[in-house]
């Protein structure tokens, strides 16, 4: 048995996902999503974000991370975001001691959907189907779970 956490970072909300992976046997433990302040000056907000991960990592006890690998927006300022959001995610894995695996995106939805091309809408039905009973806390939580169950799958 293996406790996955996954990981959507973002500035302005990071979801997180915590599953339970036994064999090809899944199963959700708890999601949510972090919303910072976007009026809050940036030291603030990624101190949030590390804060409040912290908080969700002592209380799961993952085994591991995972999280979709960077991609490159067309305004380098969105980048620049991203990768700071990230970078205090990535950080408050670190202090706990957890190793973080990266998966592309057209792999998480790969593993979750069957095909590479799917859509967000795609992706969060047949999260409902893998996790039964699921209640998902948004679409940046969808997408966490959808990291977690790709990291499941991975070799």
């Amino acid at each position: 048995m293996t406790i996955i956490l996954g990981l959507d970072p973002s500035l302005t909300c990071t979801g997180w996902g915590v599953i339970r992976s036994e064999g090809s046997r899944l199963s959700h433990i708890a999601n949510g999503q972090i919303a910072t302040d976007t009026k809050a000056p940036m030291t603030e907000r990624l101190a949030q974000l590390q804060r409040e991960l912290a908080l969700v990592i002592a209380r799961y006890q993952p085994a591991r991370g995972a999280c979709e690998e960077i991609f490159l927006n067309k305004n380098p300022k969105s980048t620049l975001k991203l990768a700071q959001a990230r970078g205090s995610v990535l950080a408050a894995c670190g202090a706990h001691g957890l190793d973080v695996r990266e998966h592309a995106a057209r792999y998480v939805k790969k593993s979750v959907v069957g095909t590479g091309a799917a859509e967000k809408r795609q992706v969060q039905a047949m999260l409902k189907v893998l996790l039964p009973g699921v209640t998902i806390a948004g679409a940046d939580a969808a997408d966490a779970l959808a990291v977690a169950i790709a990291d499941a799958h991975a070799p």
